[in-house]
């Protein structure tokens, strides 16, 4: 019985292992990510991801080296909007649209939340990336 308990107890306290990606090349700061220079390995890191098909076609927000696990933070949607980038903030509230240009203040992706400088009020506003590169500001 003892004996029993200590062989689950040994197996319990195991460490899980799992495939984790990681780099198989340099891959460079705001570069797409290629089949080929990622692959699976096994390890146990946490806040990595385990998915190729998730990392692929992604952008790198910084430089990952050749081992190093792909962390999620490490990779994003491709930026459509560049720094310093003339953009136009779209604005609708009760019937209400209103279009005017602003300057991008960082890099950012579809989705993705972006500082924005409204170029007519020299204010600075926060919006969300649509598809087509236009920022739509909420209140």
């Amino acid at each position: 019985m003892k004996r029993a308990l200590a062989l689950i107890l040994t197996v319990l306290a195991a460490p899980v292992s799992a495939e984790i990606v990681v780099a198989t090349e340099i891959i460079r700061a705001n570069t797409i990510i290629e089949p080929g220079v990622v692959g699976l390995k096994e390890g146990d890191v946490p806040g990595v991801h385990t998915d190729l098909e998730a990392v692929i076609g992604k952008e790198a927000r910084k430089a990952i080296y050749p081992g190093r696990p792909v962390r999620k933070g490490d990779v994003g949607e491709p930026a459509l909007v560049e720094r310093n980038q003339i953009v136009t903030l779209i604005y609708n509230a009760n019937g209400l649209n209103i279009e005017t240009e602003g300057r991008s203040l960082a890099r950012a992706g579809e989705g993705e939340r972006l500082r924005v400088m409204n170029l007519s009020s020299r204010s600075t506003i926060t919006g969300t990336v649509l598809p087509n590169g236009n920022i739509q500001v909420a209140n």
